[in-house]
């Protein structure tokens, strides 16, 4: 069949057969089926555009009425099934209910805006933000030391002050207005970055919340220029290992309590990623379940990413995600509400 096209088309075909391949690799990394986490692990931040390129093929070849929009199609379907819709259109609300119990997270970058500084402004906004979203919980990634106080409407809280050879951070906190019973933080092996759980009171029901921050990839657009090739190809090659690593063992803890689970946070990758696939497992995603448009939570130039989650129990009824355009951190901050089980 190949044979029938003309020179030109099978130039074509070569190139959709090139994008065709990738987004196949993307699936078999997905379920881990890839072995060890390299380079196929990186075509996840460019799944988007790999969907787009293969319906921009699939198109032409109908267009031209030829066979070959097949192999574009097989492609596409099951990362349809696999992930869902890239762009969420419908069944989706974005009002927060005051009768439900909201959440939100949001990696406030230490409270310094969206570069590192010393301008309190940022701070200030964060927090006037903050109180005008009036969430029942509220979970922050890099948390500053400075405003350890500053939420005096939540009764309870959790601040985590990680330290690693002998140097203190405030990584992560949680603050709420229903009570928290127990707390625990897990601290990840050669890294900055860690976890926190709160097990927090609710009506009847004890939610246990888990705060994630994962090993950040530290990738900008500069990298290319900056590194060498195969230098920068190790660097995030080593934090991929790690951020598996670090998504295996929270796995392994979710299944340490028997209470109902709430995973939150910044994953560091996308929800294309055998990262986000290991730490989801049978949770709701409260942006595929009420979400609308790309929510992307982190801009890398021109590259909209979804790298921040809320995680659910699956017996928990979403009833609203919301993403917030708001340009005080290098993340924006997404907030979820849900009903327990039973609850009219």
């Amino acid at each position: 069949m190949i044979k029938r096209l003309s020179l030109f088309n099978k130039a074509i075909f070569v190139f959709n057969a090139i994008f065709a391949l990738a987004l196949l690799l993307v699936y078999l990394d997905f379920y881990g089926l890839l072995g060890r986490l390299s380079l196929v692990s990186f075509l996840n931040l460019l799944v988007p555009f790999l969907v787009g390129a293969n319906i921009l093929f699939l198109v032409y070849w109908l267009i031209l009425k030829k066979w070959a929009f097949l192999l574009s199609t097989v492609i596409l379907l099951p990362g349809y099934f696999m992930f869902g819709a890239f762009i969420k259109l419908f069944n989706s609300n974005t009002i927060i209910d005051t009768q439900d119990i909201s959440i939100l997270t949001y990696n406030v970058h230490g409270f310094n805006g969206l570069k590192w500084g010393r301008d309190s402004v940022f701070g200030n906004e964060i927090l006037d933000f903050l109180s005008e979203q009036d969430a029942d919980i509220i979970n922050f990634q890099e948390f500053g030391h400075l405003k350890v106080d500053a939420l005096d409407k939540y009764p309870y809280s959790y601040v985590n002050f990680h330290s690693l050879e002998e140097e203190k951070h405030v990584n992560q906190a949680i603050y709420s207005k229903y009570p928290i019973i127990s707390k625990g933080s897990l601290n990840f092996p050669g890294s900055r970055n860690n976890a926190i759980y709160a097990d927090i009171v609710i009506s009847s029901d004890t939610l246990r919340v888990y705060n994630v921050h994962l090993q950040s990839l530290s990738f900008r657009l500069g990298s290319f220029k900056r590194e060498e090739p195969q230098r920068l190809y190790k660097r995030l090659g080593r934090a991929l290992a790690k951020q598996g690593d670090q998504a295996r063992r929270l796995a392994d803890h979710f299944k340490g309590t028997e209470h109902k689970k709430i995973v939150l946070g910044d994953f560091n990758n996308t929800q294309f990623s055998r990262i986000y696939s290991t730490l989801k497992g049978d949770f709701k995603d409260t942006f595929q379940e009420k979400g609308m448009g790309l929510g992307s939570t982190y801009n890398l130039r021109f590259l909209p990413f979804r790298i921040d989650f809320i995680l659910v129990d699956p017996s928990f009824e979403v009833t609203a995600h919301k993403n917030y355009d708001v340009q005080l951190s290098d993340h924006e901050p997404i907030m979820a509400s849900f009903r327990l089980k039973g609850e009219e």
